[in-house]
């Protein structure tokens, strides 16, 4: 299970911390009960009390994931701008996950060696997460620029502009000088796409 069960979230969040640090020097792989437990100076039976299980560290990193990244932009100021917001929403928040949380990123929105079984216990953050940034959407639509899309239509269209822009930067694709500029842009261009009104 991704979430702790009987010791305390200090403990918890250590355990998470070090199995993100193992994930981001090695990948899914380098993740272990006994990895986790050496790092954090405690026992395989302290992790296994907390997670049950290598598969539930890996759940806890997907969950990290889509917590950061609700919590995030749900943060986020609200201006009279509700584009602007959500291009904030997509470099300050997505890209920034990206670019610093590689490990769970990869974990928690490419799922990269990932099982599906642990896939869905990281599934309610995600839902959490997918109703923050439809919330963004929301105020597009309540303004009457959203025509021809549903909130949900438009969410996915932007979360998918997202992710591949964070595939084409992880690959080195963009030059990281310019790499913010890029996705400014980018997501500039689909969002006033989207909110212009057709005849």
């Amino acid at each position: 299970m991704g979430r702790p069960r009987t010791h305390d979230r200090q403990v918890a969040d250590a355990l998470v911390d070090a199995a993100e640090q193992l994930a981001d020097s090695g990948g899914v792989g380098a993740v272990s009960v006994r990895a986790v437990a050496e790092r954090t100076g405690t026992t395989t039976r302290a992790v296994y009390s907390v997670f049950g299980s290598k598969a539930g560290l890996v759940a806890a990193l997907g969950t990290r994931m889509f917590e950061l990244l609700g919590d995030g932009v749900a943060e986020l100021p609200e201006t009279d701008d509700p584009v602007a917001d959500l291009v904030e929403a997509g470099v300050g928040v997505f890209r920034r996950l990206s670019v610093t949380r590689p490990a769970l990123f990869d974990i928690g929105v490419r799922h990269t060696a990932v099982d599906p079984d642990t896939v869905g216990e990281f599934v309610p953050a995600a839902r959490d997460a997918w109703g923050s940034l439809e919330a963004r959407f929301q105020r597009l639509q309540d303004a009457g620029l959203l025509p021809g899309r549903t909130v949900t239509v438009a969410s996915r269209q932007f979360d998918a502009m997202c992710e591949g822009l964070a595939a084409m930067e992880r690959r080195g694709s963009m030059e990281t000088s310019g790499a913010e500029d890029v996705w400014r842009d980018a997501l500039q261009t689909l969002l006033d796409g989207m909110t212009r009104h057709r005849d």
